[in-house]
């Protein structure tokens, strides 16, 4: 392929890596009015988020596999055919089950193009000087998107309807098709290379069993058989796979790659730093919205900083990355975002200087810590497994963005249900304590001077807990970072 097809190749991927990775973020700052519209319950308004990483993290596995039995490129193709259909019905849903399904089908699109954008880039750059400045782009493109979801969903917001956070992949899908057809070369896969849906399925349900039962946890009711009832069939599910792999010839997942000390610590840093984003961020789009009364828009700039710094942390990881190497950027772009949020909940009363460039150099380290994580994950594995290791890249990713969501998330509506305190003589409804919008759309109904108190309260209530969901978040980063430190002194595996 000539240099200049392979750059062009990485512009093609990189425009649909974008839309996958803004799809996990871009209904942040779409969720408080998409919830009005659609009259969604609090249960739908986690299952319209959480839907789509769950699935993609549960496919990813399986599909990665397939792509190595049929060539990437076709399940690139492909993915992309499945992703424009699923925008499409998503943005003229007209009921939360219909977007929740749409959402769904966007996972299988987004699930079957992810490994092989990573596996083209590791059969098509060669050179390793070249190599990791493209795993640079792509991992910059993979945390900015994810980054600048809520910012093109503001800007969307203030001129469109909710649907259109949608509807605006399908003119990107149309021209990646027919530019991929022609820039990415073919080359086929192992066709002997056998397909395990069932470890697949197995996988998926695990997941979301786990994950649901994290959120179960967090409610102010949690119903003891239903949390029971997920993780049973989680754990079930999870053993199942785990089993079937150690027995399998052909695994969906080699876990003798997690002997070596760099793939493993690039799993841990892909899975730390996607849940402290993405958790992050929706809990701060929220805050910025519900409590301090920006709009849309408004919270889009506001998050600007965190993209943008992305945007620049992952060629420049990339260029010195062969020098410095892949753990010694991986932890310190882990403290980096760590001390980073510390600095911010430190400064936000102070001045918005201070904490716009915390969030700067938060999601500079963000992007410095998945461009070294996707190197080492994807250059400890051998070519002809390609696929397999750009799926466990990605599901540390897409499992660290669904855990960020579920893990804080929870947290958030934990501490919100225990801070808030509504006094007798006001009319209680019992859904103000499982979020602030509803306890906003509660307060709408009551007299002006309580509902005054209500909103109040609440709004005092939401922000205990962001401080709370924050400080966690940076502390989660900073552990993770100083594992990664310790772990330098265990001799590298073969």
């Amino acid at each position: 392929m000539l240099p200049r097809s392979r750059w062009l190749m990485l512009a093609v991927i990189s425009s649909a890596l974008f839309l996958i990775v803004i799809d996990m973020t871009v209904l942040y700052t779409a969720l408080p009015r998409l919830t009005r519209e659609l009259n969604a319950t609090a249960s739908e308004k986690l299952w319209i988020v959480n839907a789509y990483p769950l699935v993609v993290a549960g496919l990813l596995p399986g599909l990665g596999t397939l792509g190595d039995r049929v060539g990437h490129r076709r399940m690139f193709l492909s993915g992309l055919v499945v992703f424009g259909i699923a925008s499409t019905i998503a943005a003229f849903s007209p009921t939360p089950a219909v977007l929740i399904g749409a959402r769904v089908l966007l996972a299988v699109g987004a699930a079957m193009m992810m490994p092989a954008t990573l596996s083209l880039i590791r059969l098509t750059f060669t050179d390793e000087r070249e190599r990791a400045l493209a795993i640079g782009i792509w991992a910059a493109v993979a945390s900015g998107g994810a980054a600048l979801g809520p910012v093109v969903g503001g800007v969307l917001l203030e001129f469109f309807w909710w649907g259109s956070v949608f509807l605006i992949n399908v003119p990107v899908v149309l021209v990646a098709i027919a530019a991929a057809w022609t820039l990415i070369p073919h080359r086929p896969g192992e066709s002997k290379r056998p397909w395990d849906l069932i470890a697949s399925v197995q996988i998926m349900v695990g997941l979301v069993g786990v994950v649901y039962a994290i959120k179960e946890i967090a409610k102010r009711e949690p119903s003891l058989q239903a949390l029971l009832i997920a993780l049973v069939i989680g754990l079930g599910g999870l053993a199942l796979f785990v089993r079937r792999q150690a027995r399998s010839a052909h695994p969906l997942i080699d876990f003798s790659l997690f002997a070596n000390r760099r793939f493993s610590a690039g799993v841990m840093a892909a899975l730390t730093a996607s849940a402290a984003l993405i958790g992050f961020e929706l809990v701060f789009s929220q805050r910025l919205q519900l409590v301090q009364g920006y709009s849309p828009l408004e919270v889009g700039l506001l998050l600007l900083p965190i993209p943008l710094a992305s945007f620049i942390a992952g060629p420049a990881t990339g260029l010195v990355l062969p020098r410095l190497g892949a753990e010694r950027l991986v932890s310190g772009g882990l403290l980096m975002s760590g001390l980073a949020l510390v600095v911010y909940l430190l400064s936000e009363g102070i001045s918005p200087v201070i904490w716009l460039a915390a969030l700067a150099v938060m999601g500079f380290g963000v992007g410095a810590s998945m461009t070294a994580a996707s190197s080492a994950i994807m250059l400890s594995a051998p070519a002809d497994r390609a696929g397999m290791a750009a799926s466990v890249e990605e599901v540390s990713y897409e499992l660290g963005g669904a855990l960020g969501v579920a893990i804080l998330g929870s947290l958030m509506s934990a501490l919100y249900t225990t801070g808030l305190k509504i006094p007798a003589a006001i009319p209680a409804d019992p859904t103000s304590f499982d979020s602030l919008d509803e306890a906003l759309i509660h307060a709408a109904r009551l007299p002006a001077d309580q509902a005054a108190e209500v909103s109040a309260l609440a709004r005092s209530a939401f922000e205990g807990a962001f401080v709370g969901v924050t400080a966690a978040a940076a502390a989660m980063l900073i552990a993770v970072a100083l594992v990664i430190i310790w772990r330098r002194r265990v001799p590298v595996a073969a």
